[in-house]
């Protein structure tokens, strides 16, 4: 499934990639197409707990947006911080985004005493 997800990736997927691939952002080693539990992120970096991901149109109806809401929460009880663009946003105003995830990645991430990572 995340071969076929990266096979089939939008403009603004392949145009992040483009920004975030081989460590070009603080030196930060992003993955594309991450599996974490039920959901695959578009774009993950395991060090700073750091989820970036693009949204295209259905991201923004009401049921999308229910989904996203949910599956945001989910993340964020775990620990990961994610980061959310518009494949308009990611097309349009790539360098505003990339300022955004690159000050996102300076954010320290300190393991809580449950082992589990937090903000």
């Amino acid at each position: 499934m995340r071969r076929q997800l990266r096979r089939s990736a939008t403009d603004a997927e392949r145009v992040l990639w483009h920004l975030l691939r081989d460590r070009q952002l603080g030196g930060a080693k992003l993955r594309r197409q991450y599996q974490m539990g039920r959901y695959i992120l578009d774009f993950f970096c395991p060090e700073r707990c750091l989820a970036v991901e693009a949204d295209g149109g259905q991201h923004f109806t009401e049921e999308g947006l229910a989904r996203d809401h949910e599956r945001t929460s989910l993340l964020d009880r775990q620990g990961v911080r994610v980061l959310r663009f518009s494949d308009r946003q990611i097309v349009l105003e790539s360098d505003a985004v990339r300022e955004c995830i690159l000050e996102a990645l300076r954010v320290e991430v300190e393991p809580s005493g449950d082992g589990e990572p937090s903000p």
